[in-house]
């Protein structure tokens, strides 16, 4: 497979600035997410610090094994894409588009596993009614505030889930570019851009899956 060159834009100087501006961008924006995933972390620690026994309570309400076959998929997927960024540094003549593609299809099927997996976690609780607004029981004890524990848990994981879908979006486009070729020693932004984002979709959720199901 051969590979297609990659031309500078006219507004940069060099490859090397246009890479550079390029990463500042995203670096800027990765910020930003981590402050929007903070103030879910303030809320999260207020609300615990206040209601620990319903905390405790509630939180065993929640499925340990599925949260950590989550965890483990996204490990493993951020493991493909940089495997993937790896071979696009390495790629001189084309010979390794095709690897590109897979590691990239990898990554992009283990995101959507873990997404199949949070659907049956969602699904057995809209099931069993441990919903945000419900008034609980847990062993024979009444938590009126465990709501606030379900409503935390629905809006970090449910904005998560968000996250993996547009990361899943971003990985599919860059997927497409590398089947073309685009990609090779001399230009792979795209794809390491792509795979920063989401080692930060992992990221947030190797500090969800403890905080919410461990703690």
């Amino acid at each position: 497979m051969s590979i297609v060159k990659h031309e500078v834009a006219e507004h940069f100087h060099s490859a090397g600035q246009e890479s550079s501006s390029a990463k500042l961008g995203m670096w800027l924006f990765l910020v930003t997410e981590v402050l929007l995933f903070s103030g879910l972390f303030v809320a999260y620690a207020i609300i615990k610090s206040t209601n620990h026994e319903m905390w405790s309570a509630a939180s065993k309400q929640l499925d340990v094994v599925l949260g950590t076959v989550n965890t483990l998929v996204l490990i493993t997927s951020s493991f493909t894409v940089a495997l993937a960024v790896r071979a696009a540094q390495t790629n001189k003549n084309g010979e390794k588009n095709r690897q590109m593609v897979g590691l990239l299809f990898v990554t992009i099927l283990l995101a959507a596993t873990f997404l199949v997996v949070k659907y049956f976690e969602y699904s057995h609780k809209f099931h069993v009614g441990t919903l945000p607004g419900s008034y609980y029981h847990f062993d024979g004890i009444p938590f009126p505030n465990a709501h606030r524990f379900f409503g935390v848990y629905f809006l970090m994981t449910g904005l998560h889930g968000i996250h993996v879908v547009i990361g899943m979006i971003v990985l599919t486009w860059v997927m497409l570019r590398a089947r073309k070729g685009h990609f090779y020693e001399g230009y792979y932004t795209p794809l390491e851009l792509g795979g920063l984002y989401w080692h930060l979709v992992d990221l947030i959720w190797i500090y969800l899956f403890p905080l919410l199901y461990l703690v």
